[in-house]
C-alpha cells in the first residue's frame, strides 16, 4: 500500500497515526493465530488490536475478545486451559459475503421455496 494510502485509509490495517501512537503510548501484549496484535497502554487503563489486513471485529478470536472488553485482566494464554480436542477454531461472520447463509427460498437461491400448506388464514380488518 502506498504512503498515501497508510496514512488515510483505516479499514485496511491501521495508519499511521494509529501506529505511532501504539508505538509511544502502548506496549504490545500477544499476538493471536491470525497475526492480530494487541496492545495495553503504558498506564493500563485502554486495550486495543492492530488487525491484521482488514478491520473485521470478527475477526478477534474469544479468548483476545475478553481481554480486550476487560472480562479478564490476565492475557489468555496466561489464564485459559489448554482447547479440548472437541472444539472448533472461530470462523468469520461471513454475513453478506458469498460464503453467508441462505435458506430455501432466498431470492440468492433461486427465490423458490415450499408450498404453502394451508394451515394459515390471514387476518382480514372486520371479520371474525
Amino acid at each position: 500500500m502506498s504512503i498515501l494510502g497508510k496514512i488515510f485509509t483505516w479499514w485496511d490495517g491501521a495508519t499511521v497515526g494509529t501506529l505511532l501512537n501504539s508505538w509511544k503510548n502502548g506496549e504490545q501484549v500477544g499476538e493471536d493465530s491470525l497475526g492480530n496484535r494487541y496492545f495495553r497502554a503504558r498506564n493500563g487503563n485502554r486495550r486495543w488490536v492492530i488487525y491484521k489486513g482488514s478491520n473485521d471485529a470478527s475477526r478477534v478470536p474469544p479468548e483476545w475478545h475478553g481481554w480486550l472488553h476487560g472480562t479478564f485482566d490476565e492475557l489468555p494464554a496466561d489464564i485459559l486451559p489448554a482447547p479440548r480436542g472437541w472444539e472448533k477454531e472461530p470462523t468469520a461472520n461471513l454475513t453478506g459475503s458469498l460464503g453467508a447463509y441462505r435458506p430455501a427460498g432466498a431470492l440468492e437461491r433461486g427465490g423458490r421455496r415450499a408450498a404453502a400448506t394451508g394451515d394459515y388464514e390471514a387476518w382480514r380488518p372486520g371479520a371474525e
